[in-house]
C-alpha cells in the first residue's frame, strides 16, 4: 500500500476527475480534525474540479461555532460554492501544502495558519481503504452503498457518525467517496499565532449541513459529486 504522501503526490501529477453529469471534485484532504479547545479544522485539496482550476480549503470553526474557510480560488469556484450557506466568512488566501516526510503533512498560510499532522494506517483503515480501491462506480454511487458504509465506518472507527451521502449547507445533495484513509495520530496548530492546544474530541460532534465532522482526524484520498436542488 503506498504512503500517504505518493497517494496525494499521484494525484497532483495526474489529476482524474470522475465521469458523471452533476459537479464533481477529486483529491486528498483532512475530512476533520477537532482540538481540545474547541477549534476544528479540515482540508479540502482538490486536484481536479469540473467548476474550474484546482483548488485548497482549509475549513476552521472556532470554539463559539463559527466557521470559516480559508480558499485558494474564489468562492464561486471552492467548497464556498457548496457550503458557503453555512459559513460565516470566506477568505481567498495562498495556501502551501508540503509533505515533511511519507506521513507527515504541514498546511500552511502566512500568517494565518500552520497545522501539523502525523498520518498512520490502522487494521481497520487497510481494511477499508482495500475495499474502496475496488469498489465499482455503481456502489459509490448507490445511496444505500453509501449509507451502509458510513454506518459501518461510524462503528469502527472511534470517530462519531460518518455521513457520505446528505445536503451540502447550501441544500444540495452530495455524495463523499473516501475511497482510501489513514488516521490523524497527531496534530498541532497555531491560527493568527496562536496555539490552539492538543488534538481531542468535541462535546458535541460538529457538522456543516449533512456532513458530520469526524471526532477524530482522518485524512482520505476520494472524490465528491454534488448535485442541485
Amino acid at each position: 500500500m503506498k504512503s500517504p504522501r505518493d497517494n496525494a503526490l499521484e494525484s497532483e501529477r495526474r489529476p482524474v476527475l470522475p465521469p458523471g453529469a452533476e459537479e464533481r471534485v477529486s483529491g486528498y484532504g483532512v475530512m476533520g480534525q477537532p482540538f481540545a479547545s474547541g477549534h476544528v479544522l479540515g482540508l479540502r485539496r482538490w486536484t481536479a474540479s469540473s467548476v474550474g482550476d484546482q483548488f485548497t480549503s482549509i475549513w476552521h470553526r472556532d470554539p463559539e461555532g463559527n466557521w470559516h474557510f480559508y480558499e485558494s480560488a474564489q468562492p464561486e469556484f471552492a467548497c464556498s460554492r457548496w457550503f458557503g450557506h453555512g459559513v460565516q466568512e470566506s477568505t481567498v488566501v495562498d495556501i502551501d501544502v508540503a509533505w515533511e516526510a511519507a506521513d507527515i503533512l504541514r498546511i500552511t498560510s502566512s500568517g494565518l495558519i500552520d497545522w501539523r499532522l502525523t498520518l498512520e494506517s490502522s487494521p481497520m483503515t487497510r481494511v477499508m481503504s482495500s475495499v474502496g480501491r475496488v469498489l465499482p462506480m455503481a456502489a459509490w454511487r448507490s445511496p444505500v452503498m453509501l449509507k451502509t458504509m458510513g454506518a459501518v465506518a461510524s462503528s469502527t472507527l472511534g470517530v462519531g457518525k460518518v455521513t457520505m451521502t446528505g445536503l451540502t449547507a447550501n441544500g444540495l445533495p452530495f455524495d463523499a467517496n473516501p475511497r482510501q484513509i489513514w488516521r490523524v495520530v497527531d496534530a498541532s496548530a497555531t491560527i493568527d499565532g496562536h496555539d490552539i492546544g492538543p488534538p481531542a474530541p468535541l462535546r458535541e460532534q460538529a457538522r456543516l449541513g449533512d456532513f458530520w465532522i469526524p471526532q477524530r482526524g482522518i485524512f482520505a484520498m476520494g472524490r465528491v459529486f454534488v448535485g442541485t436542488p
